[in-house]
């Protein structure tokens, strides 16, 4: 085994304690060994012997620490991991990858220049539903797609108060679940040749966006990609439509309720099971429509930080690279300007 790294996270808020934490802990090779907070109780009720700093520079200073994880606010993204890689360290930097692509793209260069890894953390990569779309259309079962949309609903008719729901850029939910939805049709699809959008704020005392609707045209499929957070009954997370059929999964992927609950990949032998089968109709011999279900494949968080510990160790592929992340914050400002002018931006 190449050797082992040491790891800082910045901050103990939920995406730190929810997600970066334990899935750090539970990768080979990575030795969760830091994390900044002002509540060094609420550190230690979970990992009691670890280093806690009050200030995230004290972590960033410290010479034992490789790789530095920023789960922080989203507009405090570009200055922490401009200052950790001015110290020498590895980084990655929680979705989205910055607040403007200006920012993307100088960290991408500083990043490139200090010789160190650079990284966004776009899990929603390794969803179980994800990953059975991406198989069903490698495979072709539904001929050649026309048409896939994707959502991300939830029923919050109040406003709470956190800094997602705040005003200003970096809040609401183009900033919060679009960089996730975006960065899965680009993976699936290649970047869209344009964009539009409409977002908005539909709750009573809403601060910032809480629903968007992005369309996504591509030379021969159709793309669209909506989050809203007033939609009490259920509706697809994936549904995709080509000349042999058409395919509709429910059900958010299993992984984040799990690590919430302290579950974790190395005590569930059935991590990241999904037993929400999809809907799948494809036309037979007989030129019927049969409607069968599709089991789902597993969903694996963890494969993101395996990989980025043998990118940094092995210099294999980085998991997400900044040039992916930065295709990401282009189509997130276009699609703020398609909001703003009402009108489709050409990409």
């Amino acid at each position: 085994m190449a050797d082992k790294l040491k790891v800082g996270i910045i901050g103990y808020g939920y995406a730190s304690k929810t997600f970066h934490a334990p899935l750090i802990d539970a990768t080979q090779g990575l030795i969760l060994s830091a994390i900044s907070s002002s509540d060094e109780t609420k550190v230690k009720q979970d990992f009691p012997d670890i280093q806690v700093y009050s200030t995230a520079q004290a972590l960033i200073d410290d010479p034992q620490i490789d790789l530095v994880i920023i789960p922080t606010p989203n507009d405090t993204h570009y200055s922490l991991a401009s200052q950790a890689l001015s110290n020498g360290k590895h980084v990655v930097v929680d979705k989205p990858f910055t607040l403007t692509l200006e920012e993307a793209e100088k960290l991408t260069e500083q990043a490139t220049k200090a010789g160190k890894l650079l990284s966004v953390f776009h899990n929603r990569r390794w969803d179980s539903g994800f990953l059975t779309v991406k198989k069903l259309l490698e495979d072709k079962t539904l001929g050649e797609v026309s048409a896939y949309e994707a959502h991300f609903d939830r029923f919050r008719p109040v406003v709470r108060q956190r800094w997602r729901e705040d005003a200003g850029l970096g809040g609401g939910l183009w900033y919060d679940l679009a960089p996730h939805l975006l960065d899965q049709a680009v993976c699936l699809f290649g970047v869209p040749l344009a964009i539009t959008a409409n977002i908005a704020q539909l709750r009573p005392n809403a601060k910032n966006a809480d629903y968007f609707h992005a369309f996504l045209d591509y030379e021969n499929i159709k793309v669209v990609l909506h989050a809203s957070m007033l939609v009490a009954s259920p509706t697809p997370i994936f549904a995709i439509h080509g000349t042999k059929g058409s395919y509709a999964k429910y059900g958010l992927d299993t992984q984040e309720d799990a690590l919430k609950a302290g579950k974790r990949p190395t005590s569930m032998p059935n991590w990241g099971e999904d037993n929400l089968d999809g809907e799948l109709t494809t036309i037979n011999h007989a030129d019927e429509l049969v409607t069968t279900t599709l089991p789902t494949l597993s969903g694996n968080y963890p494969a993101y930080y395996e990989q980025i510990y043998r990118a940094i160790t092995l210099g294999e592929e980085n998991p997400v690279t900044p040039l992916q992340a930065i295709s990401i914050m282009r189509l997130i400002e276009a699609g703020l300007l398609s909001n703003k002018l009402k009108q489709t931006i050409t990409l």
